[in-house]
């Protein structure tokens, strides 16, 4: 019984010495590898750059210079109005604090993908809308991305007007009293 515990206690070793020399892999990478994108990544970058959309990016990383020469390597800098790449113990939403004061852009004027949950509801209380994307943005993760972010420019124009026409009548609330 005992070599069965200690056989399953090795494959168990092995599984996990496995599992961290896979994130040690991705997560300390050298400044000398040639990174690569998602295969339809650069692609939708370059188009939304044509239509002249603003992009920026928001990472966080535990080795951040890495994560920005490969941003240089990969020909994409002068791609983004703004680069907010910081350590590990930064929130996404101080990058975009960052990135509206930099840029002025509004948080409902922002569309964002991201492979964490936990920054999809933060960043979305913003009001950002935002994407979860588990293998990069992909055309029909921007598809996704360009129809929730239209539901969301229409719903909050529709209360923009709701509100301007309230605020033109001061009234309007006395009339609901009244009826």
């Amino acid at each position: 019984m005992e070599s069965i515990a200690t056989a399953s206690r090795e494959m168990g070793d092995e599984q996990v010495k496995n599992d961290a020399l896979q994130i040690i892999g991705i997560e300390c990478r050298s400044k000398r590898e040639m990174p690569s994108l998602y295969p339809q990544a650069k692609g939708i970058l370059y188009a939304l750059k044509e239509k002249g959309i603003d992009m920026a990016i928001a990472s966080r990383s535990p080795t951040s210079d890495i994560a920005k020469t490969f941003i240089d390597k990969l020909s994409l800098k002068p791609m983004f109005v703004a680069q907010e790449i910081f350590s590990s113990w930064t929130h996404k939403t101080d990058h975009f604090q960052r990135i509206h004061t930099r840029t002025g852009i509004p948080f409902n004027s922002i569309l964002f993908f991201d492979d964490e949950d936990r920054n999809i509801q933060s960043v979305s209380k913003m009001g950002v809308t935002s994407i979860l994307v588990d293998n990069g943005v992909n055309l029909g993760a921007l598809r996704q991305g360009l129809t929730e972010f239209s539901q969301n420019a229409s719903r909050s124009e529709k209360n923009k007007q709701r509100w301007l026409k309230y605020s033109q009548n001061p009234n309007s609330s006395k009339k609901k009293d009244e009826d």
